[in-house]
């Protein structure tokens, strides 16, 4: 029988992330079981022109940088924070797990294996099952069930002879056919047009089934580092700000979007889906040249000669090549008490922010014994949805935080942590520069106001 302290279903982001910080504050020792073949979750199974939608610097582990730290000099990223490459997260989990998990000699891995909720796991190949004796706790890195369109099954029927990809085949299909039919309107649909429109295709020739719009964060607000500091905690300010100010839920978001810290693709379109994704204005610019956006709801069938949605239908044509995006890239469930006995659940606990949220996660597990102040401490967030879903994630972010003010050590620790953008900080404070000094004394101000307009705010969904 194997024995080991944490078992870990599940070698993605999340419970790398958990695992890398436990080998830097414990000396237990860690067993993965992973379904796939590498380490890396669901980018094994992304579209070869995938990239984080955040900097590097938020993602990957705290031990080791995710790419350079660099700032993009070109294209639609210019100006900012590197965006790492699906290709490029691939190598860094690989890598991390060849070079740092293993030869530490307190990690495990079995690939290719599935867990069986009762201390053992099967080999996906060959059937054998082997047995673990977990010492402290199973470690639950699956919970959002990350799915990309290469994995899953379209809802929609489709007719025989309809050419339908999912984005991983569009760069070797692309070239045979001369009209482009998008179906989805998340991130993975906007990266597929982006594609499309930077490799040459007309906009014209692409249509674009958006059954919700949404909400985007400005990816100018989300910089790390020294550079980008006063503009980082002055966008913190103007969200306060339009919290502070706004008299209903939709003067908050003209608000969020005057301020610049939401944008939208058509500024004619209200949008009422909300989840987290971020770009930059040169994408929205691009984007916005797709004329041809059909707004009928979801497909729910696509034949040879039409394509039939919720409400209504439009003509298709011969040539026609539908590309499915619309796979959840998270999925939406209840969330759960994080820490339960001998199991823990990785959650989110900063919005978009997993790859910190599992590390801290690890970080209490490491130094606080209770169960109870490890809850408190960590607070799950629920994936959002909704456009009204920010206003519930904005309330909980500033629950934490000053839940995290009360603890002196967690603050420190926080502070220094990679993921956090510490690395892209100097040691120096910046409380002296009169701008930042401004800016905080904007926070200040909106902090208690915020609050109660938010509290108010929030009683009106569903109104």
């Amino acid at each position: 029988m194997l024995k080991t302290d944490y078992l870990i279903v599940g070698a993605g982001a999340l419970g790398m992330s958990f695992a890398d910080q436990l080998l830097t504050e414990t000396d237990s020792k860690i067993l993965f079981v992973d379904k796939h073949h590498l380490p890396g979750g669901h980018w094994n199974d992304a579209y070869s022109f995938v990239r984080l939608h955040q900097p590097s610097a938020f993602y990957g582990v705290g031990s080791r940088d995710l790419g350079s730290n660099r700032i993009d000099e070109t294209g639609v990223n210019r100006g900012y924070y590197e965006l790492a490459s699906g290709a490029e997260i691939q190598t860094y989990f690989e890598r991390l797990m060849r070079e740092r998990f293993l030869p530490s000699g307190r990690v495990e891995y079995f690939p290719m294996c599935e867990y069986t909720d009762n201390g053992s796991f099967t080999s996906l190949l060959s059937g054998e099952t082997q047995s673990v004796e977990v010492r402290r706790k199973v470690v639950d890195a699956t919970f959002f069930n990350t799915s990309v369109p290469s994995t899953r099954t379209p809802k929609y029927e489709i007719a025989d002879g309809v050419k339908l990809i999912a984005p991983n085949s569009l760069p070797t299909e692309v070239a045979t056919h001369s009209r482009y039919t998008i179906i989805g309107g998340g991130k993975t649909a906007m990266d597929v047009a982006m594609w499309l429109l930077q490799n040459g295709a007309k906009p014209g020739s692409i249509r674009w089934v958006v059954p919700r719009d949404s909400w985007l964060i400005n990816r100018e607000t989300t910089q790390p580092g020294d550079a980008f500091h006063n503009r980082f905690i002055g966008a913190k300010a103007a969200q306060l700000e339009s919290c502070a100010n706004a008299t209903s839920i939709a003067d908050l978001f003209d608000l969020l979007e005057q301020s610049g810290q939401l944008l939208r693709i058509d500024k004619s379109i209200t949008p009422t889906m909300y989840h987290g994704a971020t770009i930059a204005q040169a994408e929205i610019d691009a984007l916005g040249t797709i004329r041809n956006v059909i707004r009928k709801g979801h497909v729910q069938q696509i034949g040879l000669e039409k394509m039939i949605l919720d409400d209504g239908e439009v003509i298709s044509e011969a040539n026609d090549l539908y590309i499915d995006c619309t796979a959840s890239a998270i999925a939406r469930r209840p969330t759960r008490p994080i820490f339960a006995g001998n199991s823990i659940t990785l959650q989110m606990i900063r919005a978009g922010l997993f790859c910190f949220s599992a590390a801290v996660i690890a970080h209490l597990e490491s130094t606080t014994d209770d169960d109870a102040q490890k809850n408190h401490l960590c607070p799950p967030l629920q994936a959002p949805d909704a456009d009204t879903d920010w206003l519930l994630l904005m309330k909980a972010e500033t629950s934490i935080l000053k839940r995290w003010s009360t603890d002196a050590s967690l603050r420190q620790w926080i502070s220094q942590h990679r993921l956090g953008g510490a690395n892209l900080r100097s040691k120096l404070s910046d409380s002296s520069d009169p701008q930042s000094q401004a800016i905080r004394a904007r926070i200040k101000a909106a902090s208690s106001q915020a609050s109660e307009n938010l509290d108010r705010l929030i009683s009106q969904i569903g109104n």
